[in-house]
This record gives structure tokens, C-alpha cells and sequence, in this order.
């Protein structure tokens, strides 16, 4: 799993590869800083698999973003990856772009 940040003033995009697991969740985690954006995008396009434990990790970051009066964004969403948000009802809380 791997995360390039990119920042464009107050917008940050996180563009993730890889699996999100039980095994990668805690490097996921450690890159889910996001300063001072006030939007962040999650761009998940490299993106074929997440567990639970990254599901947590979205609706963590997700209630982050709200508690700062920001906005979380995830974009580009795998079909698989998809269809775990629409199983468990993420799709519903999170803002799928």
C-alpha cells in the first residue's frame, strides 16, 4: 500500500495503491494527517480491495474532517471496493466522488 499527498492550497488529495487490510491499515493510518486542508480528497483508483479495518480508517477520517468544519472526498472508487461501501451502508455516510 502506498499514499502520495498532494497539496494545492487548501485541498489535499491522498492518492492510495494497494490493498487496504488488516496488514496495511496501520500505514494508511499513519498517512491520514491532513494539516490544515480543509478538503481532502481520497483518491482510491489504485485501489482493489479494503477490509473492514480500512472501512474504519474512512469513517474515522470522515468524522475528522467534519469535527474541523472540512470535507472528505473519496474518489474514483474500484467497483469491488464499491460494493463493500454499498454492503455496509458507507456509501450513504461517506462522499463518493
Amino acid at each position: 500500500m502506498k499514499v502520495e499527498a498532494k497539496q494545492e492550497g487548501s485541498k489535499l488529495t491522498l492518492s492510495v495503491s494497494g490493498r487496504i487490510d488488516t496488514v496495511t491499515a496501520p500505514a494508511f493510518e499513519a498517512e491520514l494527517k491532513f494539516g490544515d486542508a480543509t478538503q481532502v480528497v481520497l483518491d482510491l483508483a489504485e485501489v482493489p480491495y479494503m477490509s473492514s479495518a480500512g472501512l474504519r480508517l474512512l469513517l474515522t477520517a470522515h468524522k475528522t474532517m467534519l469535527a474541523s468544519g472540512g470535507e472528505l472526498l473519496i474518489a474514483n472508487v474500484q467497483p469491488s471496493v464499491r460494493e463493500v461501501l454499498d454492503i455496509t451502508g458507507f456509501s450513504g455516510i461517506l462522499n463518493l466522488v
